[in-house]
């Protein structure tokens, strides 16, 4: 396994680094993001689809670039350093992944052109309220077949975007019960159709996530996804793929907080002299040093063996959800460490890389419930 860049990737993160240092100026901005009903601007959004970043992981016959996951990794990652908000992670991976892995040629050839081009924003509708613990699988909201289409009738929580999405993948229950596999079907469901009420929800990282009221929503036949109760698969795949994007994400997260916190460090000054120069301190910023070298590792394995079709990635996917997950929490809680009083304050960077720390941490099944799937990968 060779992770070296090649020189597209490293074109890939240069011109990534240069864009969002500009469109995501400053906390302040970022702030004003989390106060903004969308989130984004749509200067941000064009200047990533021009860039050609929405179709990075698509078939150029569908309008993408033909990329692979460790290339999308590459893009997340700076995306996670400037702690980019928006729709990018539930279009291109939640909602175009889903697409590309269970929907026909028709449905790729409708969908997957205009996301690459930034004209068409997805969500993936899956987590339901019912869930105490994070389950994929625990769907209870049903689809009935009614002639030539579905009647969708329940509810979903936290869906993200869902309130600027032009189009839902919507997991539902069409035979089967409780936590079954099988009878889980996909189905492409337009955010305006009528019986779909859409409510934005607190959250700790500030991200949009939502409640999506689905009331009698009539959906055509044409608009399922895959076969009738297959649709499990599909999300497996794509919840692989957007676990190790997470890792990436928190992986750039972690980079942004200890470079901050070294140079915090070094300018400190206390009793005369840095704070950079106590071995406490130094012990510290080693420590988050060596978290983050760890979760390049375990982050670019997955997304090769991803690449690679390799059996194990399911099981490796965990694994580096967990470590990256544990990992991003203890820099950013060393970060605040090194900063004392001043990494608290609202208009500081500090908080809002600790509150995405902890939203990722359970973005796609805590550290539990991955360690969870290693344990099944290893026959237990």
């Amino acid at each position: 396994m060779d992770f070296t860049y090649t020189d597209d990737q490293k074109m890939l993160k240069e011109a990534a680094r240069r864009f969002l240092a500009g469109a995501c100026p400053n906390v302040e901005w970022y702030l004003e993001m989390e106060k903004d009903e969308k989130g984004f601007t749509p200067a941000l959004w064009n200047g990533m689809a021009e860039l050609g970043w929405m179709g990075i992981l698509f078939p150029e016959e569908y309008g993408g670039i033909g990329g692979s996951v460790l290339d999308m990794v590459t893009l997340m990652e700076e995306m996670g350093y400037a702690a980019l908000p928006g729709p990018y992670f539930s279009t291109v991976i939640l909602g175009g992944c889903t697409i590309l892995a269970a929907g026909s040629e028709a449905q790729k050839q409708q969908f997957l052109p205009k996301i690459a081009e930034g004209s068409l924003r997805m969500t993936l509708a899956l987590t339901e309220p019912a869930t105490t613990q994070y389950n994929p699988s625990l769907i209870a909201v049903k689809a009935k077949a009614e002639g030539e289409s579905y009647m969708i009738d329940g509810i979903k929580l936290f869906v993200p975007d869902a309130n600027v999405s032009d189009w839902m993948v919507v997991a539902a229950r069409t035979a089967g019960k409780d936590a079954d596999r099988d009878g889980i079907s996909l189905f492409l469901v337009d955010s305006k159709s009528p019986g779909v009420e859409i409510a934005l929800l607190k959250t700790v990282a500030g991200d949009k996530q939502c409640e999506v009221v689905f009331k009698k929503v009539k959906v055509p036949n044409a608009n399922l996804l895959g076969k009738p109760g297959k649709g499990f698969a599909a999300i497996e795949k794509t919840l692989e793929i957007a676990a190790v994007a997470k890792c990436a994400e928190m992986l750039g997260g972690s980079n942004k907080v200890m470079e901050l916190a070294v140079a915090y460090a070094k300018e400190r000054v206390q009793f005369g002299k840095a704070i950079g120069t106590f071995q406490a301190v130094q012990h510290l910023c080693a420590n988050m040093k060596m978290a983050t070298e760890q979760s390049i590792y375990i982050t670019y394995k997955a997304a090769w063996m991803i690449d690679q079709g390799m059996p194990e990635a399911r099981k490796f996917a965990a694994v580096a959800k967990t470590w990256v997950s544990e990992a991003y929490k203890k820099v950013a809680l060393i970060g605040h460490q090194i900063f004392g009083g001043t990494g608290y304050i609202v208009e500081h960077a500090m908080p809002i890389y600790s509150r995405r720390a902890k939203a990722g941490e359970y973005a796609f099944g805590s550290p539990n419930y991955q360690r969870e799937i290693v344990a099944q990968e290893l026959g237990l």
